[in-house]
């Protein structure tokens, strides 16, 4: 893609499109943005792109007219949006701020896909590479926008990338290496039905040569029954009983070899096994054993994935706000030994909370409730065949400072609180890390 002198619209005024904007400009284009906002809305810094030469759309009609020849969407809209296909059939080229990247990155490329444990085993992978090697990028779901890089990027480099089914959804380039984590229901707010979903999910290999490598989750079905697609490249199993890297006595192989001790793994939870699991099978062979074994005994974890924020009186707080699916949520109250206080919901994305309500009878002695899923949680937990009369307790608290105050309230010596919602923060927070960062601040303020 050239654009020198050529007419390019970006919609979405979000965190990845302002660097990619700036890079647009650099290259000559002639750039207009469109939002959704009014324009009184924007922030200070988005108005200032108008002193760049930037043409700013604003408001509902802010999709009509659109006759670009290059239009970038942003991840959140959908590629056949009525008035995205108008325009690719009068001739516009839609493409993405990621696909960009993908085209110009020079380095050597690890994706990471899937329904849960993306960001741990996105950080797990750069961890490891940047011990071999002393540097690496870090972006897609996590970090910084790397477009803003990719012109100082070598051959000899590494970049690490978090990818989303949004992301993924008109992809037409795969890294060199891949790692699909686990397949479970998600974003059905937003693709059509679960086909869709792991189809988007898809185009991180199927666009592979063949000196790559996928890594794919044995134990989870819609997961390795990918392996049979994976035409070109190695694919690399883990979790499998003969599988190349799998559980064993407690402990981790890479064959025949043993790598670490599961004891010796800092962060919480079983999930969190086989999130190294999926990070060794992706880059063993690339950064060794002793790398691999130092990080499981000094790396904390990442921030909003059961970060422990206090301990006051004896309860323990952690906040899981990444937990915006039920499985998450399922993941997150499994690594603890006891029940909890869970504070659940959020947003509805379509997703089923038989699931969530099976999960908190099991796994919480206490619940609170709030946002805008409240009411239909509370249903499916009441509804639940595991459900006992006041097991566990239940509290309705639509606000969520007060819904955080609530299960401190409940707590006594010796209990666990956790924000792991369920759901996705867009009901009254702009993203999980603004909803993570709120609950920290009210219970650091006990």
């Amino acid at each position: 893609m050239n654009f020198n002198n050529k007419r390019v619209t970006v919609i979405g005024l979000g965190i990845s499109n302002m660097p990619l904007i700036d890079y647009l400009l650099k290259e000559g284009a002639c750039v207009s943005a469109r939002d959704r906002k009014e324009y009184e809305l924007l922030s200070e810094d988005v108005r200032a792109l108008e002193n760049k030469g930037v043409k700013l759309i604003c408001g509902e009609e802010y999709l009509q007219g659109i006759d670009e020849e290059y239009i970038f969407r942003t991840p959140g809209m959908r590629y056949d949006t009525k008035e995205l296909s108008e325009a690719v059939a009068r001739g516009s080229v839609l493409t993405s701020e990621m696909e960009l990247f993908f085209e110009r990155c020079p380095a050597h490329m690890i994706a990471v896909t899937g329904s849960d444990g993306k960001t741990t085993t996105t950080t797990l992978i750069s961890k490891m590479i940047e011990k071999r090697f002393g540097k690496v990028y870090v972006g897609g779901n996590i970090g910084a926008p790397l477009l803003p890089y990719v012109d100082k990027m070598t051959e000899d480099d590494w970049a690490v990338l978090e990818l989303s089914s949004f992301q993924l959804h008109t992809m037409k380039k795969s890294p060199h290496r891949a790692v699909i984590t686990n397949l479970s229901p998600n974003h059905l707010d937003y693709h059509t039905d679960m086909q869709e979903y792991v189809d988007a999910k898809k185009n991180i290999f199927l666009h592979m040569g063949d000196d790559t490598r996928l890594v794919l989750n044995y134990k989870n079905d819609p997961t390795r029954e990918l392996a049979c697609e994976a035409a070109k490249g190695t694919a690399v199993t883990f979790f499998a009983k003969d599988g190349e890297v799998y559980e064993k006595d407690g402990a981790i192989y890479y064959g025949e070899e043993k790598i670490l001790d599961t004891a010796d793994i800092l962060i919480p939870g079983h999930h969190n096994v086989e999130n190294y699991m999926a990070a060794i099978a992706c880059v063993y062979d690339i950064v060794g054993k002793d790398i691999i074994a130092d990080l499981a005994k000094t790396f904390g974890g990442v921030e909003h994935r059961i970060e422990l924020v206090r301990v006051k009186d004896g309860v323990r707080y952690y906040n899981s706000s990444i937990d915006s699916s039920p499985s998450r949520t399922a993941a997150a109250l499994a690594s603890f030994n006891e029940k909890v206080i869970a504070i659940c919901g959020g947003k509805d994305k379509g997703v089923p909370f038989d699931g969530l309500a099976a999960t908190l009878c099991q796994g919480a002695k206490k619940v609170v409730l709030t946002g805008a899923t409240r009411e239909t949680i509370y249903n499916a937990i009441l509804n639940c065949p595991e459900y006992k009369d006041g097991c566990p307790e239940i509290k309705v608290e639509p606000d969520f400072e007060t819904a955080v105050r609530a299960a401190a309230d409940w707590a006594e010596e010796g209990d666990v609180v956790i924000l792991s919602p369920g759901c996705t923060s867009f009901d009254a927070f702009p993203n999980f890390m603004a909803r993570g960062n709120k609950f920290k601040e009210i219970v650091r303020s006990l």
